[in-house]
């Protein structure tokens, strides 16, 4: 079993998606809240950022949010979060997020989301992080970028073995679950990375 302290939780900000995506963030915020977990996430005051957020510090949790400067000078900022690390760069705040944790859960969201959700896997993959990376398919978000990843297998721009990296879970309570079971990954598998 994993020793966790902290985990990184991408998602959306946005605002105008069905209720089942908020009950399943409130749901992953209480349930590591409960577990006494830092959560580690974009910092966003909307969306379910501020769900996960919410819920989390709601339950005993703690949370902190990395964000680029230009974006507080938006005021796009959550202030009610534990700590708030300002940044310069999109890329530095992803490199902190994942420096920062120990797990990562991904929850539906949209170019943001997914674009650090297929870069985490990327490091992953280059033994670069090897902690491990849960895929919360709420409502089967996710299934169209699972087909096209086991399509990238099937057409050989991917090794079988590198599906390891991720694991997917339907619940809240079984993304939990996965995060403290899913074994490290091995950096010396970096030579398989090309195929």
């Amino acid at each position: 079993m994993n020793t966790l302290s902290s985990v990184c939780v991408y998602c959306a900000s946005s605002t105008k998606i069905e209720t089942v995506y908020f009950e399943a963030a409130k749901q992953l915020g209480t349930l590591l809240g409960k577990r006494k977990l830092r959560i580690v996430n974009g910092a966003g005051s909307i969306g379910l950022m501020r769900a996960v957020s919410d819920a989390t510090l709601d339950a005993g949790g703690t949370v902190t949010g990395v964000i680029p400067r230009f974006m507080v000078e938006q005021n796009w900022h959550y202030s009610e979060l534990t700590e708030l690390i300002e940044v310069e760069t999109m890329h530095e705040r992803k490199q902190k997020m994942a420096d920062l944790s120990d797990a990562v859960i991904a929850l539906p969201g949209g170019c943001g989301t997914l674009e650090e959700l297929l870069e985490i896997i990327t490091w992953k993959q280059l033994g670069l992080y090897l902690n491990p990376i849960v895929i919360l398919n709420t409502n089967h978000y996710f299934d169209p970028l699972l087909e096209m990843l086991q399509r990238c297998v099937d057409e050989h721009f991917m090794r079988p073995q590198h599906t390891a990296m991720w694991t997917v879970a339907e619940t809240p309570e079984a993304a939990v679950d996965l995060i403290y079971s899913m074994p490290k990954w091995d950096k010396n598998t970096r030579k398989f990375a090309a195929i």
